[in-house]
């Protein structure tokens, strides 16, 4: 099983630790790309500007700060770095032990810095959204795109992919092919604030469960063990089915 998860706009950071380092994140094909990234936002965070450049309020200023220390700032597990209500309904330092394995197979983040991570990567704050056209880059879903292409159906092997990403993120890679078969969204009806704290939920669930289905309706089966549930199948080849979600 893979299960998408988009990063959180509030992040964490610790005042000491080992800095952060690329060569110890998953999926190390994505290392050139998330270097050129990095070195490109450390030099738009110095611009006067730069809320504009990177599509912000002006008021964030300390938390764009953070992009100019991203190779010297104390790195931290994913999973605490991303602090929102989505990894907050997650908890999963909360899980047991198998859980928690579970969790740091089948866990992925997108990200804008990234590209992809696991909830133990060592990473640092930042901000910097995938929406971002950036300065000596350009649009952040195609310069990801065919890097994730390469590496996330690796990583959904024969299982479902579980996508709980927003539109933003989710532009980053599309399941096409055989995938898109195994492939379904995971969606909130209402899209109300409660949306990203569900999905913290079904994801927390999937992990806990320990079951690895090979069909989508047989993964709706399992989510419908804890949730109120509807599945859609896709209306033409290509498209994702989709699993509407209630908190019980």
């Amino acid at each position: 099983m893979l299960i998408l998860l988009p990063p959180s706009e509030s992040k964490t950071g610790r005042s000491r630790g080992r800095p952060l380092d690329f060569e110890r994140l998953s999926f190390p094909e994505l290392t050139q790309t998330r270097r050129q990234i990095a070195a490109a936002l450390a030099k738009v965070s110095a611009h006067p500007d730069a809320p504009g450049m990177l599509g912000v309020s002006p008021g964030l200023t300390a938390e764009i700060a953070r992009n100019l220390a991203l190779e010297t700032a104390p790195s931290l597990p994913a999973a605490r770095v991303y602090s929102g209500v989505l990894y907050d309904a997650l908890d999963l330092e909360s899980l047991d032990t198998a859980a928690r394995r579970r969790a740091n197979r089948w866990l992925v983040t997108v990200s804008a810095l990234f590209g992809a991570v696991r909830p133990s990567d060592p990473i640092v704050p930042y901000r910097l959204s995938m929406a971002v056209n950036l300065a000596g880059v350009g649009p952040l879903p195609s310069v990801w795109k065919p890097e994730l292409s390469q590496v996330l159906p690796r990583t959904a092997g024969r299982g479902v992919i579980v996508d709980c990403r927003s539109s933003t993120y989710a532009a980053a890679w599309t399941p096409d092919g055989a995938l898109a078969e195994r492939w379904v969204q995971v969606r909130v009806p209402g899209a109300t604030h409660m949306a990203k704290h569900t999905r913290g939920l079904v994801a927390r669930h999937l992990c806990q469960t320990g079951a690895d289905p090979r069909s989508v309706p047989a993964l709706a089966e399992v989510v419908g063990d804890a949730f109120t549930t509807a599945l859609t199948e896709p209306r033409r080849p290509g498209q994702p089915w989709v699993l509407d979600a209630t908190a019980r």
